[in-house]
């Protein structure tokens, strides 16, 4: 809960039976419209998409009603830019000059925009769903559920609008032939926030709805015991504008020069019993001159400052903890700056990320079991026995994935290279074609 403590939602003038929304044609609203210079896709191996052009009040009326969307004070600035939110500043002398165009201070519950925004120009969409191999409902989901996370809003409100959409797509004909099978949805949270089991509990029952079960969910956390759910990379501040952009950056990071053995940039919780982030800052703070701790008690970690990434430049491995869930956004901030990370959790991202990072997680990570460090293991001395070789070898690794954590800016992609939404979109459309091929579903 306490991720999402400034990210949540306010009150809305959404009307308490808005059904009616649901009797009228999809309005053909300019942000789901075909670009002019849409081209049919061509050498698509895994198929096409066709996406669904939604009643406005399941995407473009929540990002109209942007300062309604957290309790405490406006997104509109942080859902901007299609997604991207305001331009990076204060990066001047801190990355090359001509890469700090290319850096946005991202919201990391964003990705539902970004990837709405890319598919519409995506090279295997298709007009005609006839034709097409996968349907993409480009509900936001996240969004829709965060405005009634917090305060005394019933579990009637946090369910409405999956309940609507739920409703729109069982009037649809292709969703009524496969069941939902061949289609595919981003909710831009975690997906604990989408499991409410108890009408007493936190989030919405989304994914538990009837006719949820069987649709592709890309999140940016996923259930590891639920094969419909997909992990896909929290959004970083990075969206490399040209494949050039890409290259210098793993240039950059390759041969920057990095002070400290390592760093940690986080909160410890207070509240919390034998916190473990306490322990890392203390193990941090015990090392002098080794390790570089950056506090982001309050909002001092929030988008809008240089610091975290200034760290993990500076350092050849970063601590990564489990967040207020398994996963958290530091990870990818971590791994674009060309740090290593040390995981003390397997769900962090060993048991997430399967399609963006490397099978061998020793390859690219570090692992110290959190018991081990509860029973003093330190972890200066863990990370000064790996020798510099070592160290440049799997530094290599995880810069050599850069690409498939990030987003790209261009709206059509890069021009060769494979970002974090092309690696996620194939992996979608070639999971329902195979489900497609040998018939694994249920009715």
């Amino acid at each position: 809960m306490a991720r999402t403590l400034h990210l949540s939602h306010r009150r809305s003038h959404f009307p308490s039976h808005p059904h009616h929304h649901l009797l009228q044609n999809p309005p053909n609203i300019s942000s789901t419209s075909p670009s002019s210079s849409f081209s049919p896709p061509h050498n698509c191996s895994f198929g096409r998409i066709f996406v669904y052009n939604l009643p406005v009040v399941f995407n473009q009326e929540l990002l109209d009603n942007c300062v309604e969307l957290d309790p405490w004070h406006s997104r509109c600035r942080a859902l901007s830019n299609d997604g991207f939110g305001s331009k990076a500043t204060g990066l001047s002398g801190v990355i090359p000059e001509d890469l700090v165009p290319a850096w946005y201070w991202t919201d990391q519950f964003a990705m539902e925009i970004i990837y709405h925004n890319r598919i519409l120009n995506y090279k295997c969409r298709t007009m005609e769903p006839d034709s097409a191999t996968a349907f993409y409902i480009p509900f936001y989901a996240g969004l829709a559920v965060g405005k009634y996370l917090w305060f005394k809003y019933r579990w009637k409100d946090r369910d409405r609008y999956c309940e609507m959409i739920l409703k729109w797509l069982q009037e649809q004909p292709h969703w009524n032939s496969s069941g939902g099978w061949d289609h595919f949805i981003t909710m831009g949270r975690i997906t604990w926030d989408f499991r409410r089991t108890k009408d007493e509990d936190w989030g919405s029952k989304c994914i538990y709805l009837p006719g949820m079960r069987n649709i592709t969910r890309l999140l940016i956390e996923r259930n590891p015991w639920d094969y419909f759910d997909v992990a896909v990379p929290y959004p970083t501040g990075f969206h490399p504008r040209s494949d050039s952009d890409v290259l210098e950056w793993q240039d950059f990071v390759r041969n920057h020069n990095r002070k400290t053995l390592f760093c940690f940039a986080g909160a410890p919780r207070d509240t919390i019993e034998n916190d473990f982030r306490s322990l890392l800052l203390r193990q941090c703070m015990n090392v002098s001159g080794l390790c570089r701790a950056v506090d982001c008690a309050g909002t001092r970690c929030s988008n809008g400052t240089s610091l975290v990434l200034e760290a993990f430049l500076d350092s050849e491995f970063c601590l990564q903890p489990r967040g207020d869930s398994f996963t958290r956004r530091s990870i990818f901030d971590c791994m674009v700056a060309g740090s290593i990370p040390v995981f003390f959790w397997h769900r962090t991202a060993y048991l997430q990320y399967q399609w963006f990072l490397p099978s061998d997680p020793k390859s690219y990570s570090v692992f110290i079991h959190r018991n081990e460090l509860k029973n003093g293991t330190s972890i200066k001395s863990v990370l000064e026995s790996y020798s510099k070789e070592e160290v440049k070898k799997i530094r290599e690794k995880v810069i050599e994935y850069i690409p498939k954590l990030v987003y790209a800016k261009p709206k059509e992609g890069l021009e060769s290279i494979k970002d974090a939404f092309d690696v996620a979109i194939e992996g979608a459309l070639k999971r329902i074609k195979e489900q497609k091929q040998f018939g694994h579903k249920w009715k």
